[in-house]
């Protein structure tokens, strides 16, 4: 059971400079700051933002409990998805917010207008317009037919 309010699966993550990304994610994404703790030295410990109809948590580097940002740790495996109105407002939106474009946005074979950016911590995220509804069965056809 997930608790008040809560989704089931959140993502976590570790920024140098929590606050000045909890700024970027309202500028870009529109977020909403839900609250924020933090330590005597004015770190972020924890803070949850409200993006759309999920959420996010962040904290600033806590390297003595693994908490390490990106480029503490030589950049990130993990990719964040947000579906957000308009993609290509907001990738040029999050650009001139000192994100860097990694892929273009472009009509995908599953349905969204996509592309992908890295924010200005480190963090990298695939942005996404749904465009079309496209059943497995299709997207399967389409994947196979983008291989030949």
């Amino acid at each position: 059971m997930t608790g008040q309010n809560r989704m089931s699966l959140t993502p976590y993550i570790a920024v140098k400079g929590a606050a000045n990304a909890i700024a970027f994610y309202k500028k870009v994404f529109g977020a909403k700051e839900e609250f924020r703790l933090e330590d005597q030295d004015k770190r972020i410990g924890h803070a949850e933002l409200s993006i759309g109809d999920g959420r996010l948590m962040l904290s600033d580097e806590y390297p003595d409990f693994g908490a390490l940002a990106p480029p503490s740790i030589g950049g990130t495996p993990v990719k964040l998805h947000l579906y957000v109105a308009d993609v290509d407002a907001t990738m040029k939106k999050a650009q001139s917010a000192g994100a860097t474009v990694l892929r273009a946005a472009q009509d995908q074979f599953h349905g969204d207008r996509s592309g992908m950016i890295a924010d200005p911590f480190g963090h990298q995220w695939f942005l996404a317009t749904r465009k079309e509804n496209v059943s497995p069965r299709e997207m399967q056809k389409r994947f196979e037919k983008s291989f030949k």
